[in-house]
């Protein structure tokens, strides 16, 4: 079997200009292929982590109140004391403006306490988070994202500088504390003015700021993400309060797995277009296996003179096509897996490779080279010897 491979591999080298541009072809349209799945799953995988920054992964209470009864501390414990809940914090927010060195700019005002880390992914870049002094003090200190920096001082570290935040029709001064990075910065990069900056304080001075003894939402994290105990904090929340005329309770994960499946969508279509560059090259080795036959007609003619069988001159042209086919998949797919190492290098990210895709695309292509290789081979094999010794 080898000995035949390596004779039918010589004889695609009699041409060799033809070979490459064949086994090219195939090699780019395997490289497309690998390249846009490489693509998905790493946009995939980065877009997951920053849905989950964000705090996507999480279970948000609030409720519909009457007579101004919110959320208290006491809901907070209540929730924190449930095993399937990991951890619970309370969240206040508002739409505002804030001003730092005479640039005004919008933004996303949050009252977080000590643990909002361990809800949100809050990546301190300089300084420090709010801590428990903070909020039983109600400090008047406050973390801002990283591209609020960069709009007022054009760098990134201006821990101690002061901002002005407008809560209620007046301008609240805070002592910034930490400079952080979460998934919305990636937003704002993408969108520009369209994603306001965000700015956190301490939930108690939140309150004071806005006289409010009550706080908007709670987030909840839980232990596993894959149950749900929407009604079990829904009974807990509204026990033995009557006000509480309606609570909500919203698991964001779903928010998340359907950005997720729309991603997964963009990427199969991306590669079916790609695919499409397959079936081409699929037939220009019919092309090329068509010109074959016709420039070894004679030769055909002698081997079937002297005993070669229907079956052996088909064998023959269909490992000659598996083996420009094997050859452009191999080529494609090296390059594309290294093209996607070195692009996840450079851009610091990590390398995601399906390798499952990776086989399917390899067996595609070779059950592609073979199906477009059929039909030369099978003109070749019924040629009938008189016939083409006279060509």
């Amino acid at each position: 079997m080898l000995d035949e491979i390596k004779r039918r591999m010589s004889e695609l080298c009699r041409n060799r200009l033809r070979l490459f541009l064949t086994v090219g072809g195939i090699t780019i349209g395997v490289l497309s292929v690998i390249i846009i799945s490489i693509l998905g799953e790493v946009g995939k995988t980065t877009v997951d982590k920053k849905l989950t920054s964000m705090g996507l992964d999480s279970v948000v209470v609030s409720v519909n109140s009457g007579q101004g009864s919110g959320l208290c501390e006491n809901d907070l414990y209540k929730l924190t004391d449930v095993e399937e809940i990991r951890k619970a914090i309370p969240l206040m927010s508002l739409v505002t403006y804030s001003i730092i060195r005479e640039t005004n700019s919008d933004c996303m005002l949050w009252g977080i306490n000590e643990d909002a880390n361990n809800v949100i992914d809050l990546d301190v870049l300089h300084g420090r988070l709010i801590n428990k002094g903070d909020v039983s003090s109600n400090a008047r200190v406050c973390l801002i994202d990283e591209e609020l920096a960069r709009e007022s001082y054009s760098r990134s570290n201006i821990v101690g500088k002061k901002i002005s935040v407008e809560i209620n029709g007046t301008m609240q001064e805070y002592e910034i504390i930490g400079i952080v990075r979460n998934g919305v910065n990636v937003l704002q990069s993408m969108l520009g003015n369209v994603i306001p900056s965000f700015v956190y304080i301490p939930y108690t001075t939140f309150q004071n700021a806005s006289a409010k003894n009550s706080f908007d939402q709670i987030a909840v994290k839980l232990h596993d993400t894959n149950i749900s105990i929407n009604d079990k904090i829904e009974t807990i929340i509204t026990a033995g309060n009557n006000d509480r005329t309606a609570v909500s309770v919203e698991n964001l994960l779903g928010q998340k797995d359907a950005l997720s499946s729309i991603l997964d969508i963009v990427t199969i279509i991306l590669t079916f277009i790609a695919g499409i560059s397959l079936l081409v090259s699929g037939l220009s080795i019919m092309t090329v296996m068509m010109v074959a036959v016709s420039e070894r007609t004679r030769e055909i003619g002698i081997k079937k003179s002297i005993g070669a069988s229907k079956g052996d001159i088909l064998t023959e042209f269909l490992i000659e096509s598996a083996l420009i086919t094997l050859l452009g998949s191999a080529i494609g797919i090296a390059l594309g897996i290294l093209i996607g190492i070195i692009g996840c290098v450079i851009m610091d990210i990590e390398i995601m490779i399906n390798i499952k895709l990776v086989l399917g695309v390899f067996i595609f292509t070779l059950f592609t080279g073979l199906t477009f290789g059929v039909y030369p081979a099978y003109r070749a094999s019924k040629l009938k010897p008189v016939e083409a010794l006279r060509l």
